[in-house]
């Protein structure tokens, strides 16, 4: 449902009963809706199709009653066009299409302006109109492996031309493109070896504050923004530093930190003065705030849930480095040398209780989704729920996870179902090591990606003493040969490339091992599940079973 807030608070829902303000371009969406002077256009979730809404009028479809997806429209009232990406899935005997269109502000004309890639991304017109800017990459590639950033002139009638790209390409990784108001390109870039902030200039790119931290984030969804401009030459952004977020402005060439107390930054917008960002700490579930960029006190606008608990209940996470190795990627091979990896950790708490004296605490590891992915530090429930119970957690962001540079992120690369594994392992063996958990009740846990890490460390590690598995790869072969476009060649860099290392995708899947299993297993699963299909969960629950487990 999209809701809109009035200046003096007041909110009011726009869209009517039986609309889902949702689109699945590559399955996970983002970008659904655009609003341009009262006008709403958005993606409807059942039929995929765009809708116009009037104020005070119902929507109306735009596009036609066909198998097409939309995402990331941006409004172009002088010409009286909407710039889109388009995922067609009209043939169903190939893979589905994906361009950029071009059609009228009620649907008419709807028409490819740019095509030839495999995916484009963050169609963004000029403040003259006279240009567009849009990100696009190729199989077997995902946007955070590499993206190129082109640049097209627009004639009157919409069409462009005279198309090149200014930046990105090979291993290069471009996140966020935008026009500042006097129609500099700026965006985000991980050249240097971390996503940092670019503005495009006469004699190239220029890094306008080159530090160690992410200024982007994995491009899972559409119309994410790390930063935005805010009036007055000042740039309100968003990074991360060790896996905790950062704030601040970027003003005459100097990036000035804004304390706020906050340690996660999403979708950050501004104007005048002022920014607002979807942010969360340890004791803020994530919610929407207002920065005023003075410096003043964030303001929550709405919470994502309201907690009915005193926050003397909630543990604190701690930030820890510990160490690891570069694990053999194949059978036989010999494993690299030392090197650290990244985790929060929750102590038990409650104020109620203390655990028994001279007694370590039971431990739940958690191996994130993606796994291009990581934990961010934002109030849980759920970790809450197993602290103040007498549980330690620890959220572990393994080699593979965003937040640390780029470096880090490529770290799984060959090596999934190996580095994140060593990792988990590695995390509890350093806290009982620090007596912060007893070793005889270690349990690991994960979704998705997570729950495949967490399959694979339960078949080819014995350590831990239970598992939840919720939603996750048990068999890597059925997977990649039946799986959406967006991710369809993502184990190419994970594992290897398909079919020749075929071998390799038979070994890394925990049904290979799972004769190895020796512990309880509890598996989640949703039925329709587009991502991870009901079948992952039964092949392995049906292996369990045969176990007697």
């Amino acid at each position: 449902m999209l809701v809109k807030r009035t200046p003096d608070g007041s909110l009011r829902d726009l869209t009517p009963a039986g609309f889902n303000v949702r689109t699945r371009v590559h399955e996970y969406g983002g970008g659904a809706y655009t609003v341009s002077d009262g006008t709403v256009w958005f993606s409807n979730f059942a039929d995929q199709r765009l809708y116009r809404q009037e104020p005070g009028e119902p929507p109306h479809p735009i596009t036609e009653a066909v198998d097409r997806r939309y995402a990331d429209a941006v409004v172009d009232r002088s010409r009286g066009l909407l710039f889109a990406v388009r995922e067609d899935h009209t043939d169903t005997g190939r893979e589905a299409v994906n361009t950029l269109v071009k059609l009228g502000l009620d649907g008419e004309g709807e028409q490819v302006i740019v095509a030839g890639g495999d995916f484009y991304s963050d169609p963004r017109l000029s403040p003259d109109g006279g240009r567009l800017c849009w990100l696009t990459w190729n199989h077997p590639h995902l946007p955070w492996d590499g993206t190129e950033l082109w640049v097209g002139e627009l004639d009157p009638e919409g069409t462009v031309s005279s198309a090149k790209q200014v930046a990105g390409g090979g291993e290069v990784s471009i996140f966020q493109p935008e026009w500042s108001p006097e129609g500099v390109l700026h965006f985000v870039s991980d050249e240097s070896g971390w996503w940092n902030l670019y503005r495009l200039e006469e004699l190239g790119p220029r890094n306008l504050e080159p530090v160690n931290a992410e200024f982007g984030k994995p491009q899972w969804v559409f119309r994410n923004s790390a930063y935005a401009f805010a009036g007055q030459g000042r740039i309100a952004c968003s990074w991360i530093d060790s896996g905790t977020g950062g704030f601040g402005v970027i003003e005459h060439g100097r990036l000035t930190s804004i304390e706020n107390g906050l340690t996660s930054f999403d979708y950050v917008v501004a104007r005048e003065g002022e920014a607002w960002f979807l942010g969360g700490s340890p004791s803020e579930p994530s919610s929407i705030i207002r920065q005023p960029l003075d410096g003043g006190s964030p303001e929550v606008i709405r919470r994502s849930f309201e907690a009915a608990v005193d926050p003397a209940y909630f543990s604190e996470p701690r930030t820890i480095e510990f160490p690891t190795e570069k694990g053999a990627a194949r059978p036989g091979e010999p494993g690299g040398a030392p090197r650290t990896a990244w985790a929060f950790y929750y102590p038990p708490l409650n104020a109620d209780f203390e655990g028994p004296s001279g007694e370590s605490p039971p431990l739940l590891v958690h191996s994130h989704g993606g796994p291009t992915s990581a934990y961010s530090t934002v109030l849980n429930l759920l970790t809450q729920f197993w602290t103040s119970r007498g549980w330690g957690v620890v959220d572990v962001n393994y080699g593979g996870s965003t937040g640390y540079g780029t470096e880090y992120r490529r770290r799984l690369n060959g090596a999934w179902g190996v580095v994140d594994v060593d990792d988990c392992v590695n995390v509890a063996r350093h806290l009982v090591a620090q007596g912060l958990a007893d070793p005889r009740r270690v349990a690991i846990a994960g979704g998705s990606a997570g729950g495949y890490t967490t399959l694979a460390a339960l078949t080819t590690r014995d350590y831990f003493r239970a598992g939840a598995n919720h939603f996750g790869l048990s068999d890597l072969v059925p997977f990649v040969e039946d799986t959406h476009k967006f991710e369809s060649r993502y184990l190419d860099s994970l594992i290897g490339p398909w079919p020749e290392a075929k071998d390799l995708y038979v070994e890394r899947s925990p049904l290979t091992h799972v004769d190895n299993l020796n512990c309880p297993l509890i598996v989640f699963q949703g039925l329709e599940d587009k991502v991870v299909p009901p079948s992952q969960s039964e092949l392995i629950v049906d292996a369990v079973r045969r176990k007697g487990l």
